[in-house]
């Protein structure tokens, strides 16, 4: 099993399927397509069956049921894109045996360090496997660990029949890092009662609240002229923008927020005095809470307009998921069967909600609940990416318990 997901996922890797918010399309990139096709290939070849792609690179197959038991069919799905956040062109995975505690080298050359000193969690890997960048792009475990995982588990089923399990549906989709994962993803065609992203993070991660979402982008208009001669005429659109940051609750960002808290993050800023840009996101987990955050913003805005003038300023203002926790506590026993499964292979589960989301936010509210497995990976979206291969294993031996504890609580 190990060689197994060490071939897969560095081989997945190294495709880059960086999604792209700026396109429309769907998937946003091509090289989504291009390891969608080859999954397509890869699945045919361990023996799945039903594997069918369509022309927005949603990859979908079957594991046939292999007992008489009346069991739910269940899913598995991850994501083939990568995060926008940091480069994902050229990946060099980078092994390390037996990690022994210490820092890890990623690039003599650039000085680039990945060290316990900095990331203390590293010192839970002594005696790991690890899968490192080489400090100039980002990994992709996250979620191209969970195609291994999902894969590697399928073909240990196929290869050892005598584990009882019911129909299994698996799922690979594109876009998920820009919120638009399940948009056209087809839940009929899918036919699953519940499913499971393998989406998360360190071991024994699971997850089934996570953060109502919306963005904001603001675009404002301002007057550019001459600084000799500018008073009474400039506008300065750059300055409006940062009048409003400034309106907005300091402490209530990414950097100063955990567990429950929510926020208002500035993704990007970009201007001058004619024409600036904001784009944000808004979290929190309390749909109230949510919804207060939102109106703020409109308040602000119009606060601004009425200050500046109604045409300057431009907000548009979009949701992009909500809290699952609404749809999955009704089917709880699902949640319940990740819970056993773990501890049935000796992981301690650590639930608590997702700062963040996952395909399985929006395909909740879509009739299939979903909630979230971890990966084994950590520092998502950046250089410092990385991850275990022996929790790996564990997350593919994950997949496989469930799939058993389904058919063995079936009547």
């Amino acid at each position: 099993m190990k060689n197994d997901i060490i071939t897969r996922f560095t081989s997945y890797v190294k495709v880059d399927t960086q999604s792209n918010e700026e396109n429309p399309s769907c998937p946003s990139t091509p090289g989504q397509l291009t390891l969608a096709h080859a999954l397509v290939k890869e699945l045919q070849s361990i023996g799945m069956e039903e594997v069918t792609i369509d022309d927005n690179g949603y990859v979908m197959a079957t594991l046939p049921s292999n007992t008489d038991k009346d069991v739910p069919t269940i899913g598995f799905l991850a994501h083939i894109d990568t995060a926008t956040d940091f480069t994902g062109k050229n990946v060099k995975p980078q092994l390390v045996e037996n990690y022994d505690g210490r820092d890890v080298t990623l690039s003599e050359e650039l000085e680039i360090i990945l060290s316990p000193n900095e990331f203390p969690s590293l010192k839970n890997y002594e005696g790991h496997t690890l899968i490192t960048t080489d400090g100039t792009t980002l990994l992709g475990a996250d979620n191209k660990a969970g195609i291994a995982e999902i894969m590697t588990a399928m073909d240990y089923l196929i290869q050892n029949p005598e584990i009882k399990h019911g129909k299994i549906r698996v799922a690979f989709t594109p876009d998920e890092e820009i919120g638009r994962g399940p948009h056209k993803f087809d839940v009929d065609a899918f036919n699953a009662q519940f499913a499971y992203t393998v989406d998360g993070g360190p071991l024994g991660e699971l997850e089934y609240e996570s953060f109502n979402a919306a963005s904001a982008k603001i675009k404002i208009k301002g007057t550019n002229i001459h600084p000799g001669t500018a008073k009474g005429k400039m506008v300065n659109s750059a300055k409006i923008a940062m009048e409003f940051h400034n309106l907005l609750p300091a402490a209530e960002a990414p950097e100063h927020t955990e567990g429950y808290e929510g926020f208002y993050h500035l993704l990007s800023f970009q201007g001058d005095v004619e024409e600036t840009k904001l784009s944000y996101i808004i979290r929190d987990f309390d749909r109230q809470k949510f919804n207060d955050r939102k109106e703020y913003i409109s308040q602000i805005i119009k606060q601004l307009k009425e200050k500046y003038g109604q045409k300057r300023i431009q907000l548009e203002l979009q949701d992009q998921y909500f809290n699952m926790k609404e749809k999955i506590e009704p089917v709880k026993e699902i949640v319940d069967i990740a819970h056993e499964a773990m501890e049935k292979i000796g992981i301690k589960p650590k639930i608590s909600p997702i700062r963040g989301g996952t395909d399985g936010s929006q395909l909740s509210y879509m009739g299939l609940p979903t909630p979230n497995i971890f990966t084994g990976g950590e520092n998502f979206h950046g250089k410092y990416e990385f991850i275990s291969v022996d929790n790996m294993m564990l997350a593919t031996k994950v997949i496989v318990e469930i799939a058993s504890r389904f058919e063995g609580k079936a009547k």
